[in-house]
């Protein structure tokens, strides 16, 4: 009986142990079917390229397009699996979600830029999600350099206050330097939110400007609206990376761990080399480098330089993917004690509470500081005017007492200096 007994239990944890494909073991077969995926997908999308080749008459926008598209499907598997294998060891979330964000940043920029691309009428508005989703990237960065360093030092604002004064940088180094502790995280973080909110408002007057035709991408002219949109974008997005740089200037040895230089450098090379290359090209048009006289299978010079901006940036992302796979891998996160689900993993990627929060937390902030420069400045105000009131009714006195007959022989009145009231009376 004891031996039967033994034998019965002993099978179900054998059988347990040899189960091939459950949820349990799914790291084991996760990433050979997103491979299998892959693979099924660009067995389909290459016969179409080259069947989108054959059926028109292949000239310079189709060989582009087929080109980029070869950069883009080399692309996206390999930010795809930084992405994945961050989901499968997914141990600190805190670190990892802003991680995610920025990673999913070079498929997006390589698809957006593919289909801009291949459809050169509908490029402005298939590009506002790009530069959208880039204000979003660096406000990500810094919550990650944020939440790591909230995880390291709790008391990070106290450690901040003891620390060395940090004066501003050029341009910026003759204006006062900000207080070390809460004020400089404040405006450091206030300075980054600030371009996710920017630039969202500027891409929105852009697609009216659009509608109206007064936009005219490309074109330097004072009668067009993207000269001066690209002005106000490029000050706000400065802005936001020199308080990035501030940032890390005054808590450098509490980053080294991380080794932020190379994630920044990442994030900033993506955003400045797709702003500064568009304004490279628009440069070109303005100099008569690309002209209407080769327009190459493009309807005008407007979407010549669009395009040449989106297949750069095709081929730009296969280095960047390359770059961010090292610069924000998974591996320091791997502990396959603390893994949870995938399932998990994925459904807090898209969870934008921290988000919200954070953005109404600023809100408020700026709103106390407002109302109280406001009170401040009305307190002010009040104090002037009573002083102001008190220095007029004492100059009256003063002068009716001088002009009067009467008292002007008092030896009471007579040789006293005239003196303003005190700041007492004030």
């Amino acid at each position: 009986m004891s031996g039967s007994s033994m034998a019965t239990t002993s099978e179900p944890n054998q059988t347990n142990g040899t189960m091939p494909c459950t949820c349990r073991n799914w790291r084991r077969w996760i990433r050979p079917l997103v491979l299998c995926l892959y693979v099924a997908c660009v067995l389909v999308a290459l016969p179409l390229c080259v069947w989108q080749l054959q059926k028109a008459e292949v000239g310079a926008h189709s060989k582009a397009w087929f080109i980029a598209g070869v950069f883009v499907f080399m692309t996206i598997p390999i930010s795809l699996w930084g992405i994945l294998q961050h989901l499968v060891h997914y141990t600190q979330p805190e670190l990892q979600k802003p991680i995610i964000r920025i990673l999913w940043m070079v498929p997006i920029y390589s698809l957006d830029s593919w289909i801009a691309l291949r459809y050169p009428s509908i490029a402005i508005y298939v590009d506002t999600c790009r530069e959208c989703y880039e204000a979003y990237v660096i406000y990500n960065f810094l919550v990650f350099l944020l939440n790591y360093l909230s995880n390291q030092y709790p008391s990070l604002v106290l450690m901040l206050e003891v620390q060395e004064q940090q004066k501003h940088l050029p341009p910026l180094c003759c204006c006062p330097p900000w207080a070390m502790g809460e004020v400089l995280l404040f405006r450091c973080k206030l300075g980054v939110l600030q371009y996710t909110v920017v630039r969202p408002l500027t891409t929105v007057v852009a697609l009216m400007c659009q509608l109206f035709r007064v936009y005219d991408e490309g074109n330097f002219s004072t009668r067009n609206a993207w000269t001066y949109l690209v002005i106000i974008n490029n000050i706000s997005q400065l802005f936001a990376m020199y308080c990035l740089v501030l940032l890390y200037k005054a808590l450098k040895e509490e980053l080294s761990q991380i080794r932020p230089v190379g994630k920044f450098l990442c994030v900033k090379m993506v955003v400045f080399v797709s702003f500064w290359q568009a304004v490279l090209i628009a440069i070109l048009v303005k100099v008569g480098a690309i002209s209407d006289k080769h327009t190459w299978d493009w309807v005008g010079v407007e979407s010549v330089s669009t395009g040449l901006q989106d297949f750069i940036i095709c081929v730009e992302m296969f280095l960047a993917a390359i770059a961010h796979h090292y610069s924000f891998s998974y591996k320091p996160y791997i502990l396959e004690a603390e893994e949870g689900s995938c399932f998990d993993s994925f459904m807090a990627m898209w969870d934008l509470s921290d988000i919200t929060a954070d953005v109404t937390e600023q809100v408020r902030h700026v709103g106390e500081w407002t109302r109280d420069t406001w009170l401040s400045g009305l307190h002010r105000v009040y104090h002037l005017a009573v002083c102001y009131q008190v220095f007029t009714v004492f100059t009256i006195k003063q002068y009716v007492i001088r002009s009067s007959p009467v008292h002007v022989d008092s030896p009471s009145i007579r040789g006293q200096p005239f003196s303003f009231p005190s700041a007492n009376a004030c």
